[in-house]
């Protein structure tokens, strides 16, 4: 049996503002074509199938989408909530999706009940464990005294290996489940699952399955040998840009797991990160490699320029991300009450002004501010500030 892995598509998400529902519908569809091509047999989705509770119309229409076409080329396919989904909706006409093909693993109560799907060697149980938010899933599960992640899949994990030990000799097993397990490393873009200030699990909890699909991180990595992330398929940090986003193609035998190869993915397009003076950004041609990636500037100008973000779009239309940070230190991180105390109303707005442009206002500036004061019913703008 060959199955595909994948996990966290997040549709519907955006990155930095920017709509990324043309990239995502892209990339699944390529996921499509690699099950067809790969004569994948069964995709795995380990959740966040959306990035909201509540997706869009147009999300939703992605989404399905994907699924159909996947299922078209000739998959059955295994889903399971994440953290992001609802699963209650997700879950939704489950039994009916089942029917053609498609199996969504989403309430707690079945966990421990598998999809089971035969090969020539037997059969194969496919467990999905949706993600379970411990101070819920202790109750469900029955194990009030349950303590955070750990506690809850490790129950889960019970349930799943009492149901195989009941099964036929030789069936093989599969594992589907959101979390984060302890040596996997974290990008800026995950949602903390964190409870109680612990959200990692030991990844021996998973310990008796074949195969482990894990969704949650966005980075593809392996921790062992057949316990995996597939990661996101597209990147939705700049933390990710130097990723190469894939899935795992994961192959099942008689004797269990025969073998898992790596394929990477498309970019629709290209993350990228400059610094430097706007001036320079502007006008360098080395930076014309980065005019249709989704950019984040860092500019090093000792004062803030104004309007940059509409400048730099005027060659980089994908401009999403500003930061300013002076190349010779320029700007401070002053404390409110420090910045107030014993000050004119006037005197505060102008070192605001310098705080955040790095210069101190022109004449035209502070003639400006002065008159905001004085419209304000400030009366004199040169009296003393309150220091609260």
């Amino acid at each position: 049996m060959r199955m595909l892995h994948t996990s966290d598509w997040h549709v519907g998400r955006t990155f930095h503002g920017a709509d990324l529902l043309a990239e995502q519908e892209s990339v699944l569809g390529h996921l499509a074509d690699l099950v067809r091509e790969e004569g994948v047999d069964v995709v795995l989705v380990a959740g966040d199938v959306y990035d909201r509770a509540v997706p869009s119309a147009e999300a939703v229409r992605v989404a399905t989408g994907a699924l159909a076409r996947m299922r078209e080329a000739g998959a059955q396919i295994v889903l399971t909530p994440g953290n992001h989904d609802s699963a209650a909706r997700l879950g939704a006409f489950g039994e009916f999706a089942a029917a053609g093909g498609l199996h969504l693993r989403t309430t707690i109560a079945e966990l421990h009940r598998p999809v089971v799907l035969e090969d020539e060697h037997g059969p194969v149980a496919l467990y999905g464990i949706p993600y379970l938010e411990p101070e819920v899933a202790r109750h469900a599960l029955g194990v009030p005294d349950a303590r955070g992640h750990t506690g809850v899949l490790t129950e889960a994990m019970r349930r799943v290996r009492d149901d195989l030990a009941d099964r036929r000799p030789g069936t093989r097993s599969v594992v589907l489940a959101h979390a984060f397990v302890t040596g996997g490393a974290a990008s800026e873009s995950e949602r903390t699952i964190a409870v109680g200030g612990v959200e990692q699990v030991p990844g021996s909890v998973f310990d008796g399955a074949e195969y482990v699909a894990l969704g949650h991180l966005h980075g593809p990595q392996r921790l062992a040998e057949h316990l995996r992330y597939s990661g996101s398929p597209l990147a939705y940090s700049f933390s990710e840009a130097a990723q190469h986003k894939s899935v795992w193609l994961v192959d099942l035998d008689g004797g269990g797991l025969a073998g898992v190869e790596r394929r990477e993915l498309p970019v629709p397009r290209r993350l990228a990160t400059v610094r430097g003076r706007l001036a320079e950004l502007l006008e360098d041609r080395r930076y014309d490699e980065f005019a249709d990636c989704y950019l984040s500037a860092t500019l090093t100008d000792r004062v803030r320029p104004v309007d940059a973000m509409r400048k730099l779009r005027e060659r980089f239309p994908h401009a999403v991300h500003l930061d300013w940070e002076p190349e010779d230190g320029a700007a401070t991180v002053l404390r409110y009450a420090e910045a107030v105390r014993g000050r004119s109303d006037a005197e505060i707005g102008r070192s605001f002004l310098a705080d955040c442009r790095g210069a101190p206002p022109s004449e035209r500036e502070h003639a400006l501010l002065m008159a905001a004061l004085e419209t304000a019913g400030k009366g004199d703008p040169e009296r003393d500030g309150d220091p609260r």
